[in-house]
């Protein structure tokens, strides 16, 4: 049998902290930039965590 492969995707997006949340990006920074307000795009590049909705998924999606 072959071995379980984790997600590449979710490998490249997430990151585990030590305490164990998972850290994300936030979406909306890429392109398009001149409509939206300086306070939003520095809002922006900042990290966030996974919603506790979200991260069991996201965990089996890394650690699997």
């Amino acid at each position: 049998m072959p071995k379980m492969k984790r997600n590449s995707s979710a490998k490249k997006r997430f990151q585990v902290t030590g305490s164990g949340k998972i850290k994300r990006k936030h979406a909306y920074k890429r392109h398009i930039l001149t409509k939206k307000s300086i306070k939003r795009k520095r809002a922006l590049g900042n990290d966030a965590f996974v919603s506790p909705g979200d991260t069991k998924n996201v965990k089996l999606m890394l650690l699997s």
